[in-house]
């Protein structure tokens, strides 16, 4: 039997939209901001440990991440405590190079856990006592949430993005691409660590590449996502995928399974990201797992003039599977705006066909893309060309509530939000499953 949003919740929804209709009436878009590089701290020194960030790996243990300039012990110390700390974990270190100029520092990494659900945890990197981080542990029920944000980047309006986001309560977040916008310059990777840092330290971030990841020169770096794998190491191994760059993983207890697809790299056919993603959908069963999410970079649907097209191939490729498997939302960055497209299949407005939203529009140096196609077509329900991020609350097994919050004067405004059904629960869908 279906279940339906709380009174409660229907309240807030209300209000909500109540909110979306004040917000749209009058909004002068604020001017361009400046690009920014975060130096190391001045406090620190070289077996400091920094550009800490987590991800989850499987549903008990978290992998910690983070660089020092020095060779030191590649530890995490943990536990429940400020100060004390009732487990160790030795990782492993490596590091890379680019081009004969840079070199990057040791990266660590080291997998923590099993550690308990919805719980908060303290802990240190390389037994360096100056500098303890904190995180908390995502549910393992609904409901769970999530904020997903594209297109980041490092500029003044990151910075205004992520502090919106610190003010949310969420779970997790994920990341469809284009995370530093380094573009070759490898210091920039450094920098958007230390940016992120103060959120990525405390809840997981789950990531996928997206064109400014590719980073390859002729015949000097002919080597794609060089810097990209070695500093976002993502989890899937857990999922039996081949590569770094395409994965999955549960959330809530296995409510929600989430696709981690890769944009840039082979989706064929005969490729081994299409075979993956047959075997992987091949084990969802969704009388227990109600939620089914995708992320990739370059939209398949989209009304922006900027980067038309750019996502057919692989929409062609793969969208007939995901349609099959009854993929509740795909969530895409690369057009710097955001855009909400109804349920579609094929082009066309479908009731058991997933919602398509462009979410990339997280900071970017490159500006916000502003030309919109005229008329809008029929299946592009809200557009517009602002910075913001996402935020998507799995509430039970029926319904989910996402909100797209707009970067207003510094001010995060909820301009658009809606109800997403899961099909799973739509009868008429079942039968074609």
């Amino acid at each position: 039997m279906a279940t339906y949003p709380s009174s409660r919740l229907l309240v807030a929804i209300g209000v909500t939209f109540a909110v979306v209709s004040i917000a749209t009436g009058t909004y002068y878009r604020p001017n361009p901001r400046k690009n920014l590089f975060v130096p190391q701290d001045e406090d620190a020194d070289d077996t400091t440990p920094q550009q800490v960030h987590i991800t989850m790996v499987g549903a008990d243990r978290v992998r910690v991440t983070w660089i020092t300039d020095d060779e030191v012990a590649a530890t995490v110390d943990y536990g429940t405590e400020s100060g004390v700390f009732s487990h160790s974990v030795l990782g492993s270190t490596s590091s890379y190079s680019f081009t004969v100029f840079y070199k990057s520092g040791n990266i660590h990494e080291a997998v923590i856990g099993p550690l308990n659900a919805n719980s908060v945890y303290y802990y240190r990197c390389s037994n360096h006592t100056a500098r303890e981080f904190t995180f908390k542990t995502p549910p393992n029920n609904l409901p769970i949430t999530f904020i997903i944000v594209g297109d980041l980047g490092q500029t003044e309006w990151t910075t205004s993005t992520l502090t919106h986001i610190s003010q949310s309560s969420y779970d997790m977040l994920l990341l469809p691409g284009d995370l530093s916008y380094a573009d070759l310059d490898q210091p920039l990777w450094d920098s958007f660590a230390r940016l992120v840092e103060p959120l990525a330290s405390s809840r997981p971030w789950m990531v996928t590449e997206g064109n400014h990841e590719e980073e390859t020169i002729p015949i000097v770096e002919p080597t794609p996502f060089k810097a990209y794998n070695a500093r976002w190491h993502m989890p899937f191994e857990d999922s039996a995928s081949p590569s770094n760059l395409f994965y999955s993983f549960t959330a809530a207890g296995g409510a929600a399974h989430v696709l981690m697809l890769g944009s840039y790299t082979d989706f064929s056919s005969d490729s081994e990201q299409y075979r993956w993603l047959q075997a992987n959908l091949a084990k969802v069963d969704r009388s227990k797992t109600p939620w089914l999410l995708a992320l990739i970079h370059a939209p398949w649907y989209n009304s922006n003039k900027a980067h038309q097209g750019e996502g057919e191939d692989m929409r062609q490729a793969l969208e007939e599977m995901l349609y099959a498997a009854r993929v509740d939302a795909i969530f895409a960055g690369h057009v710097h705006a955001y855009e909400r497209f109804t349920t579609v299949y094929n082009n066309r407005e479908d009731h058991c066909g997933p919602v398509h939203i462009t979410i990339g529009d997280g900071g970017n140096r490159e500006g916000l893309a502003r030309d919109f196609l005229d008329p809008q077509p029929s299946i592009s329900v809200f557009r517009e060309a602002s910075f913001g991020h996402g935020k998507l609350e799995i509430v039970n097994t029926t319904y989910a509530l996402w909100s797209w919050n707009r970067n207003d004067d510094d001010e995060a405004v909820v301009a658009d939000s809606f109800w997403i059904s899961s099909i799973a629960a739509k009868r008429d869908c079942q039968s074609k499953t």
